[in-house]
């Protein structure tokens, strides 16, 4: 998959994955999105993204899940515990 709205550079926010070579991290804007924002609020935070940006931003870390093993917190069964 090619994305043609996200940006890594060295020289720029220390390499974090960004919008279009603007100072805007892909994961602020999806950390928007899992916060209940929608995508009218968004814009009008950031009026230098475009809705692209935010569809692209979100296709990138949806990638990223993918392409990663994630560690998860094992399931703990609450009917074991002293103040359940």
């Amino acid at each position: 998959m090619t994305f043609t709205r996200i940006t890594i550079r060295a020289d720029q926010m220390g390499g974090v994955p960004c919008i279009r070579g603007l100072r805007t991290p892909v994961a602020t804007v999806v950390g928007m999105i899992a916060d209940g924002m929608d995508r009218k609020e968004i814009l009008a935070a950031y009026p230098d993204l475009e809705a692209e940006d935010i569809d692209e931003a979100l296709r990138y870390a949806a990638e990223v899940l993918r392409e990663h093993e994630l560690a998860l917190a094992a399931a703990v069964d609450v009917s074991d515990r002293q103040d359940a």
